[in-house]
């Protein structure tokens, strides 16, 4: 028989000890009696790095610390070498049916060679470096199947089970069955770890958990913590045995336990006024605090009763013994009337592990006498009534530990003989009874609902409220629609496509949808494709202006990409002697083909210049973006256009019709001259875009060259609460033009914020602070304060905006220190880096042998390598995927170190094929280019966009950073400032918030700021909150 904690932690994690090493760990292993210990913390790489210094291979399996580690102890009885296993614990915050979930699970290995690979595999999904307990945005079900899959020896167990905040069955975040958890994996769940507030009894009341094995385990963040809680197993000694014994294979002898009531989430409760309440009183109370009104923390006890089938004192069969335990300074303390914390107390400890033995042979098995002998007949009668039960339990609640009370001061004078020279602890704060109870808070009314809507109707005109469905039935032959911020763009354009098919029976082929990114095109294409059917949806032209382009001349087209345009660019700096970078030569070209005026263009680049990159282009065979909608269209022109591409172009509908430039508008007169229809919606306090030729005029240009043309406000925002309209519209209004309406179809909530923080680090501290508290806390820690803040909010809820990538990189590096899994939209210099652009064009070859000469500059300038590197790469293409094609290619390339081709990475764990990888970064727009903070794009995560790349998106929580002067607006060197475009960039930013929208200025404040009706703002200061712990508040650079 011998003595396993299993769940511990390394002094990597948050908030333990710094002796929490191997040397210590195996110290007090000893010292407690316990043979088998876990190593916690298997994902640090640190930690692991560590274990491999200091441990050993012992039995199959299992490790030991190196006897140069071992420290000396005065133990009695001689002192056995405790084993160590593999294991750690998963924090996972995440979304599922509805509900934010946060949940635990520990996983035990069979080696550190396993442990490595799964750490790898884990660290592709987020940060693993910044805690030893990492915090991934990972479904458990997701987490155990890819620890299966690595790992088919592995054991996975939730993780206290019971706890409010972070487990399996937690009131607060948790599941109500383990099958809604871990769905069709849920058999290779053997065991679950029932935590310090509930022990096996309260277990027992679950029928649904009667095939587990229930675990205990001391999640000790500190070594003398060790063996809180405990399993007892009667195996050999080694992984195997061990793994069977905990799936129920035999072996499993039972728990050592905790009393139940000791553990701090017993009861319900409220810590900060001292309320503890059993469950039916919690209840009564509407589960409300009755001094303060604030929501009671459901504890473990009201939790069991809320999920069980059984009786209390079932006993069900097959049951496993159990010994509820107190720790032996704990006895000490409570027998003598000391701390258990004090200095005498822990002399007194280590003064009888060294006459009578360990810690577990003490409490479990040493003779009373003996006891009696060298400890005195106080600390033996204590240890006795502990044996027998018989104490009193003072239960824990809201993450205050309970105590067991052992012998009265009465007691211990009476059976001294004396008064007791230190009576009692004069810091023991025993819970104070509630006062007279207050009538519980009512609660907040519910969100506001879609007022409005027609919800009557069936088919695609189903759910639309009056305008949406007039542009949806229009039968003009032009329709402008004007669709202000969250006023279902979207969905009227969806429905106005459906209806066409539906309802006018228009052949799906006739119609062409353009949209402005790869992005909305697939998702107005899911979205057709689940109203009409996917053969329909397929049958219809749905894509950008390039891609619909691409299709049309897709015999003839070798489109160059953005690193190989870069390059064409680069010889023609260098041949024609120009004072101007290659990029800046890019965008004069660009201004030209779309129509700049002939005499600003020629003083910006010289014709000569110009003519030579076009030369050069067509000498390699290639096409850049402006060819291919300019050929497109020349041959969509009267002379040159064919009935048959024509018939495609029958209903042409236009997404963001605002952000238009003069050529693409050409082109839509030109795909709609023979057409039926012209749809277009948009909305021109939107365009955002003048930089690459968008015009908010683009409306009233429309109705100028189609006097019939119909056009139709949506003017109703159901995405926003009033709060925020009423803070935008009074911004935009400043740009002229007619009156604004937009009426906020939503319930009041919460009031815009403006905080001002000293500088961009701070703003960014405070934010990955703010982000911990309103996802309800992040660790144990965390969450006991975060109540009160409503229901808690996932990561991909919450989003960060900014003017420029610039202010990305602070951001960045907080959310990572803290452990906050993100990703990044928008395009920024990535595509120019040489490494970057030598990858790309690779692929582009291996990809596609038939391409133009440009495609193989890699091939031309270095034919040897390339050819090495092909025979490489070539039989991979079909099978893997872009992350490890790359991950194979930096190593092959030595490149580990560039902080570019990790940034390349993150993009590429966002596709499943190479292609579709190479197609984004060809044709990706802003809100096109998605990049992982981590390794993969499993992760429920925060993102960081730009006020562009925010474009057409929503979130609950919206941070818009960096509203200062010189930035909101934009004034760089060299760059004209257009204020009316900065100020609709900022307009499109604080309408993306559906409910929560904070401004931070970390300088002073932009002249937008002043714009804003003042007093719709809640300013404050941007203050991480304080640790509601009282402890010591990490820092988060520590």
């Amino acid at each position: 028989m011998y003595i396993a904690d299993l769940h511990i932690h390394s002094k990597y994690s948050r908030a333990t000890s710094r002796e929490c090493v191997p040397e210590y760990l195996d110290l007090w292993a000893r010292r407690k009696g316990i043979d088998l210990i876990g190593t916690g913390d298997f994902t640090h790489p640190a930690w692991r790095e560590e274990l491999r210094e200091k441990l050993e291979p012992a039995e199959d399996g299992l490790y030991r610390l190196k006897a140069n580690f071992r420290l000396p102890d005065q133990l009695a009885g001689g002192e056995k070498s405790p084993r160590f296993v593999l294991s750690g614990e998963i924090s996972s915050i995440y979304k599922k049916n509805g509900r934010v979930r946060k949940v635990h699970n520990v996983i035990l290995l069979p080696s550190l060679e396993s442990a490595q690979e799964l750490a790898k595999k884990l660290e592709a999904i987020g940060n693993v470096h910044s805690d030893g307990r990492p915090i991934l945005g990972l479904d458990s079900r997701d987490l155990l199947e890819i620890t299966l899959e690595c790992c088919p020896d592995a054991v996975f167990i939730p993780a206290h089970i019971w706890t409010p905040h972070f487990s399996l069955f937690g009131a607060f975040s948790g599941f109500d069955t383990i099958e809604e958890c871990f769905e069709d994996l849920t058999p290779h769940i053997h065991a679950v770890e029932t935590g310090l507030s509930s022990d096996p009894p309260m277990n027992w009341r679950l029928s649904a958990l009667d095939r587990f094995t229930l675990v205990s385990n001391s999640d000790a963040h500190s070594p003398a913590k060790l063996g809180r809680e405990a399993n007892l197993l009667d195996t050999e000694l080694s992984y195997p045995a061990l793994a069977g014994a905990i799936a129920g294979n035999g072996g499993f002898a039972g728990t050592i336990e905790f009393f139940p009531e000791e553990g701090k989430y017993h009861c319900d409760g409220h810590r900060n006024c001292g309320i503890c309440l059993s469950p039916s009183e919690a209840e009564e109370l509407e589960g409300r605090c009755p001094v303060c009104g604030k929501k009671l923390t459901t504890g473990v006890w009201h939790r069991v009763q809320q999920l069980a089938d059984r009786p209390e004192g079932f006993l069900p069969q097959g049951r496993k013994p159990f010994e509820s335990l107190v720790p032996l300074p704990e006895v000490i303390g409570s027998s003598l009337g000391m701390s258990p914390a004090g200095v005498r107390v822990q002399a007194r400890y280590l003064e009888l592990l060294g006459k009578l033995g360990p810690e577990f042979y003490i409490l479990r098995e040493a003779p009373l006498d003996e006891i009696v002998r060298e400890a005195g007949p106080l600390i033996a009668e204590g240890v006795r009534r502990m044996r027998a039960g018989e104490v009193e339990r003072v239960p824990g609640f809201d993450g205050e530990y309970g105590k067991i009370q052992l012998l009265t001061a009465e007691e211990i004078d009476r059976i001294s003989g004396q008064i007791s020279l230190f009576g009692a602890s004069p810091d023991e704060k025993p819970a104070r009874k509630a006062p007279a109870r207050r009538a519980a808070k009512s609660s907040p009314a519910p969100a506001g609902t879609r007022e409005g809507l027609q919800t009557e109707e069936r088919g695609p005109l189903a759910g639309l409220n009056d305008e949406q469905k007039a542009a949806v039935t229009a039968e003009e032959a032009a329709v402008a629609v004007v669709a202000g911020p969250g006023t279902g763009k979207t969905k009227t354009l969806v429905a106005r496509i459906a209806y066409l098919v539906q309802e006018r029976g228009v052949k799906p082929a006739e119609i062409t949808a353009v949209t402005f990114t790869n992005k909305a095109a697939g998702e107005m294409r899911e979205r057709l494709e689940k109203q009409i059917g996917k053969r329909a949806a397929r049958a219809m032209r749905i894509g950008t202006f390039h891609a619909v382009c691409m299709r049309l001349l897709d015999d003839v087209v070798m489109l160059a990409d953005e690193s190989e345009a870069l390059f064409v660019a680069e010889e023609t700096v260098r041949e024609c002697g120009l004072r101007i970078s290659a990029k800046k030569l890019l965008q004069e070209v660009s201004r030209r083909k779309n129509g700049a005026p002939p005499d600003e263009a020629e003083e910006k680049l010289p014709q000569e210049a110009y003519l030579r990159y076009c030369e050069k282009l067509a000498a390699y065979g290639a096409r850049d973006f402006d060819d291919l909608l300019l050929e497109t269209l020349e041959r969509f022109e009267p002379q040159n256009r064919k009935e048959s591409a024509l018939r495609g172009f029958t209903h042409l509908l236009v997404d963001e019709f605002q952000d238009i430039n003069d050529l693409q508008y050409r082109l839509v007169q030109a795909w709609s001259r023979a057409g039926e229809s012209l749809f277009v919606i948009g909305d021109p306090d939107q365009s955002i875009y003048g930089f690459r030729g968008s015009d908010a005029r683009c409306f009233a240009r429309l109705a100028q060259d189609l006097p019939h043309l119909r056009q139709i406000r949506l003017l109703r925002n159901y995405r926003s609460t009033p709060e925020v309209i009423g803070c935008a519209l009074p911004l935009i209004a400043h740009n002229g033009g007619e009156a604004r309406s937009l009426e906020a179809f939503r319930s009041s909530g919460a009031p815009v914020r403006a905080l001002f923080a000293a500088d961009e680090y701070s703003e960014a501290i405070f934010i990955a602070k703010e982000i911990n508290r309103l996802v309800g806390g992040i660790d144990m820690l965390d969450a006991q304060e975060r109540r009160e803040a409503g229901c808690a909010r996932g990561f991909s809820d919450i989003a960060v905006l900014y003017r420029t990538h610039r202010q990305a990189e602070v951001l960045e590096k907080c959310l990572r220190i803290e452990g906050i899994p993100y990703t990044v939209t928008g395009r920024d210099k990535l595509l120019t880096d040489p490494d970057v652009r030598e990858a790309v064009q690779f692929f582009r070859a291996l990809s596609d042998p038939g391409t133009a000469p440009l495609h193989r500059l890699a091939a031309k300038q270095q034919p040897e390598k390339f050819k090495a590197l092909a025979e490489i790469f070539q039989p991979l293409m079909e099978r893997e995927k872009p992350q490890k094609l790359l991950e194979r290619w930096i190593s092959e390339r030595e490149l580990s170190g560039s902080p570019a081709m990790e940034k390349l990475l993150g993009i590429a764990v966002c596709h499943d094929g190479m292609a579709s990888f190479l197609q984004n970064l060809a044709f990706g727009g802003e809100g096109d280019l998605i990049r992982s903070g981590g390794k993969s794009y499993l992760s429920d995560a925060v993102s960081l966009l730009t006020l562009h790349g925010a474009k057409g998106l929503e979130f609950p929580v919206v941070f818009l950073c960096g509203v200062k002067k010189g930035v909101l607006p934009l004034d760089a060197p060299g760059r004209s400032v257009d204020l009316e475009e900065e100020r609709r960039l900022f307009y499109v930013g604080m309408t993306r918030a559906q409910d929560e929208l904070t401004l931070l200025m970390p300088g002073e404040p932009s002249p937008f700021f002043t714009e804003i009706p003042q007093g719709c703002l809640q300013k404050g200061k941007a203050s991480p909150v304080k640790n509601p712990s009282g402890g010591k508040q990490l820092s988060l650079f520590e």
